[in-house]
């Protein structure tokens, strides 16, 4: 009998041992994603390992009519991510809010007054001297260009003015700058469609897909515009889908934790970003939000991998829902090689708008105009720093008043 019982008791063991391992591996094995319909033929033939996650919207006060969480009893495939410890505490944390549009709008304008602006101070020189010749136009031409206005916009805009002087006959400062100020309007172009479209389908959220190259400030603009969203009472969910950036998706979740929503992001290191923004936006779906934000990766020095990534990403978000805004984030102060980013990311996926970043300092306002006449497409925002709420919608006449003034 004694020899029996160390038997039968490791007998028992094994039974408990493999009994614990069974919801592990069922639970595991929910977590792999799985695609809809005809798999594309770039994707890989056994689903990658690695479930999804949601790092969920902070719990706050009643009172602080903070945006409700997603509902996670809801979301058997996804499971809730430890709190970093960069956001403990979120049971008492503070949802931000923005400031009014008016109020982000004005600060913007009095930034990029204070910046170094030089193409309106100096067109306003050039175009107030007592003797226009052939050679103060060409100091005007040179000035557009250096501007980053680019070659035809640049000869449009002197062509105009040309045209003005010459019937205007005499120049006084204010004239000059009436002149100046309706031309550069019309070459900003007022007519452009510039609002984001957010809004809630019938059955679907809106889904907002943000690209650009690494630096650009694609996470923190993904952050800042969640922000401005969720005060403008909408249900927004993040998805982390740069999963090639060191601490990309922690960033993004802080931003979702700090403005109260809900961020998806892979739990295995460089990790599928179609599978993550499958799952972004099939949450979204299922919990019936109103825009579902998609952050991608930014490698543009490995162009051909980045650009067939990326494609991707987009064709596998249609399995499930319209891509309804493909919003590029450009560093405004790289100038002319910003306009070859923003031809690189057109050939892929159909951009319909430029969010222009860092706006102030050395930037030149001439890229505005560049980008737009090269793509046809809109800027639609713009930042002129790092704070908060240094991002606001583009408002053709605010920007212009700001280059000449």
């Amino acid at each position: 009998m004694n020899d029996i019982l160390p038997i039968i008791l490791s007998i028992v063991a094994a039974l408990a041992v493999i009994g614990g391992l069974i919801p592990v591996l069922l639970k595991t094995r929910k977590n792999i994603t799985q695609y809809p319909g005809t798999r594309d033929a770039n994707d890989p033939a056994t689903p990658q390992g690695g479930g999804t996650l949601l790092e969920d919207a902070p719990v706050v006060p009643a009172e602080r009519n903070a945006p409700a969480g997603v509902g996670l009893e809801d979301l058997e495939d996804l499971e809730v991510t430890d709190v970093p410890d960069d956001v403990a505490g979120l049971e008492t944390i503070q949802v931000e809010t923005p400031l009014p549009v008016a109020g982000r709008l004005a600060r913007l304008r009095e930034r990029l007054v204070r910046s170094n602006n030089i193409l309106g101070k100096s067109l306003l020189a050039l175009l107030s001297s007592d003797k226009i010749d052939e050679h103060v136009w060409d100091e005007v031409e040179e000035t557009l260009l250096l501007a980053d206005l680019g070659t035809e916009p640049t000869m449009q805009l002197v062509d105009a003015l040309r045209e003005r002087v010459k019937v205007l006959g005499t120049r006084t400062p204010e004239q000059v700058k009436a002149l100046l100020r309706e031309e550069l309007i019309k070459l900003v172009d007022p007519t452009m469609d510039r609002a984001l479209r957010t809004d809630r389908h019938a059955d679907k959220p809106a889904v907002v897909l943000v690209v650009g190259v690494n630096g650009v400030g694609k996470t923190t603009t993904v952050g800042k515009l969640a922000r401005v969203l969720v005060a403008e009472d909408k249900d927004v969910l993040l998805g982390a889908a740069d999963t090639f950036r060191a601490a990309a998706a922690e960033q993004l979740a802080t931003w979702g934790q700090r403005v109260g929503v809900p961020t998806v992001k892979s739990d295995v290191d460089g990790a599928d970003p179609a599978s993550v923004a499958y799952e972004a936006v099939k949450a979204g779906i299922e919990q019936e939000v109103d825009v579902v934000m998609i952050d991608t990766a930014g490698r543009l020095q490995n162009k051909t991998g980045l650009m067939d990534e990326l494609g991707k990403v987009k064709r596998v978000i249609e399995k499930l829902a319209e891509v309804d805004e493909v919003l590029l984030v450009l560093d405004a102060t790289t100038g002319q090689n910003g306009l070859n980013q923003a031809r690189v990311f057109s050939e892929v996926v159909n951009i319909t708008g430029i969010v222009l970043t860092k706006l102030d300092g050395t930037a030149k306002g001439g890229i505005v105009v560049a980008i737009q006449k090269s793509l046809g497409v809109p800027v639609k925002l713009i930042g002129l720093g790092e704070g908060a709420d240094d991002l606001a919608p583009f408002e053709v006449e605010g920007f212009v008043d700001a280059l000449l003034n």
